[in-house]
């Protein structure tokens, strides 16, 4: 599934309201009539995004996008708290597990692996609080 259709369209590109992009206006900007989530991205669109790198020869870019989708299902507060509780010496192993299984709950299992695969990194360098 590419995002841009073979003629340049961008329809199938949606928000994460569901509002495809190429509707989204800075008429409806200065209208009023544009919320918070008609700017962020669709998950759809990440996934797809994720389709064109790996078909591209960019597995590691295609792995990060397919991250990126699953953590549109998060609050920007809690993305930014778990960033945070990744930073070296901030969190124990404890916290990081609890992490990855809010996230395996939530669906995001490759985010949840990232988290544990951390932990596991984290400890053999001694860098966990």
């Amino acid at each position: 599934m590419d995002p841009v259709g073979e003629t340049g369209e961008v329809s199938r590109v949606r928000a994460r309201s569901g509002t495809p992009v190429d509707q989204i206006t800075l008429d409806g900007v200065l209208a009023g009539e544009v919320s918070l989530d008609d700017i962020r991205i669709h998950p759809d669109t990440l996934l797809a995004q994720a389709e064109v790198a790996t078909r591209a020869g960019n597995a590691q870019l295609g792995e990060n996008f397919r991250r990126a989708a699953e953590l549109t299902a998060l609050t920007d507060e809690r993305v930014l708290a778990i960033y945070e509780a990744l930073r070296p010496h901030r969190s124990s192993a404890a916290d990081l597990d609890l992490i990855a299984a809010e996230l395996d709950d939530l669906g995001a299992t490759r985010n949840a692996s990232l988290v544990r695969e951390a932990a596991r990194v984290y400890a053999a360098r001694g860098l966990l609080r």
